[in-house]
């Protein structure tokens, strides 16, 4: 796939000078004060890259700098690919959304309600109805994470380790228990953030009839020359890999006192990683590792209506369907959220299936426009395609978990601030 035209701000209806003060932003509060190793930024707009910068370091131990090519686990970044992957067999009429869950994973047909007890002697209520295809997509399935750490259900979870960052047993293995987990609530009746993506990986495997990670590099990766993306690392591209680190805020929350500085813990070791090796479960919701110019390539063709360079994935109505607002009732992610924990969670923005998405921008009190979509992942990487405005962005950094810095609203407003010439 041909990289995409470098150009001037300015040529796009951009400013120069406002990208120069998003750079000495992210240098000043985040990396020279030890907040963030390094970073990545990628804007494009109207057909171009605008801005494409790196800074600081992959692997601070090393001392290796960030660099075009760096590779960096995306995490929930991966549920937007599995989730089109998934609407791609929608298309081709092989499964619906509004079938059962149990049509394809029987042994979930009698999931009860949580309603008292611990594992495994848990009191259940039968759901007020089954749980579909749709609530997996948009997160109202009553599944949960075990990091939400919020009722029984979570630690239940946490127990069978399903659903952690290094991922414990099987696809196969991790449908079978949650067969012995019951719902959080009743499907449809809340928003939580959950291990649903990956069900919908397991489901694209079993309608599919190929393996999950197949499907993925024969529809997406392999046609868009995404060759970079991989739930792995083979041995040549391992040092190309950056670090992950865990925040250590330190009191660093607060910007305007210079002597306090972040901290940063090394997580996950690039050259000991789980990630140099194919993993036993193969996540949809969270197992990628990937490159910008990658992740670019892979926002480029839903800007574009679903289609980059000849290759296909999805129809432009498909996507107008997964960009729309799918919560119950109109609302919002607040009013509708269980979770502790979501990659969004701003009044205003809905979600569809597999984004959240922008539905009153003043309500969320950040620059912004109706119909922009999004996502982050929990080493606080994260993207928005707004096709009002035909803009993308991504940022890369490594650092766990994406709710230690509020770095994804101010590069919203800083990059918003960056328009001179508004299609609105």
């Amino acid at each position: 796939m041909l990289a995409p035209t470098p150009a001037s701000p300015e040529s796009a209806g951009m400013s120069e000078a406002a990208f120069d003060r998003i750079e000495a932003h992210l240098k000043h509060r985040y990396i020279d004060a030890g907040r963030f190793p390094g970073t990545q930024l990628v804007v494009y707009r109207r057909g171009k890259v605008v801005h494409s910068t790196v800074q600081g370091f992959a692997d601070l131990e090393r001392k290796l700098p960030v660099k075009d090519d760096t590779i960096f686990r995306i995490y929930s970044m991966t549920k937007p690919i599995t989730s089109v992957a998934f609407m791609m067999l929608v298309e081709e009429g092989r499964v619906a959304l509004d079938e059962p869950v149990h049509k394809y994973i029987p042994e979930w047909k009698n999931l009860g309600v949580f309603v008292a007890g611990t594992a495994p002697a848990f009191l259940t209520r039968p759901p007020s109805r089954p749980m579909l295809i749709v609530d997996l997509l948009r997160h109202t399935s009553g599944l949960t994470y075990g990091f939400q750490q919020r009722s029984n259900v979570d630690a239940a979870y946490r127990e069978m380790k399903i659903g952690e960052v290094i991922k414990a047993g099987t696809l196969d293995s991790m449908i079978a228990d949650l067969a012995k987990i019951p719902l959080e609530f009743s499907p449809g009746e809340a928003w939580n953030y959950s291990v649903a993506t990956d069900v919908i990986g397991y489901l694209i495997g079993k309608i599919s009839g190929i393996p999950f990670e197949q499907f993925l590099k024969e529809r997406i990766f392999n046609p868009l020359g995404m060759n970079d993306t991989d739930f792995f690392l083979p041995a040549d591209k391992a040092h190309r890999f950056a670090a992950c680190y865990s925040a250590d805020p330190q009191g660093g929350m607060s910007f305007h006192a210079a002597d306090r500085k972040g901290g940063l813990t090394l997580q996950d070791d690039p050259a000991t990683s789980s990630f140099l090796a194919p993993p036993s479960l193969i996540s949809g919701g969270g197992g990628l590792c990937s490159t910008t110019a990658d992740y670019l390539t892979f926002c480029r063709a839903l800007i574009n209506g679903g289609e980059l360079g000849g290759v296909r994935l999805i129809g432009p109505k498909t996507l107008a369907l997964m960009t729309s607002n799918h919560l119950p009732g109109g609302r919002d992610l607040p009013e509708m959220s269980r979770s502790l924990f979501s990659e969004a969670a701003y009044n205003g923005i809905g979600f569809g299936l597999g984004f959240s998405v922008t539905m009153n921008p003043a309500q969320t009190l950040i620059p912004g426009s109706r119909g922009e979509y999004a996502w982050g992942g929990a080493a606080t990487t994260s993207f928005w395609i707004d096709p009002a405005e035909e803009l993308i962005a991504i940022f890369m950094t490594q650092v766990l978990p994406s709710s230690a810095y509020p770095i994804r609203r101010e590069l919203r407003t800083m990059v918003y601030a960056a328009i001179t010439d508004s299609n609105l």
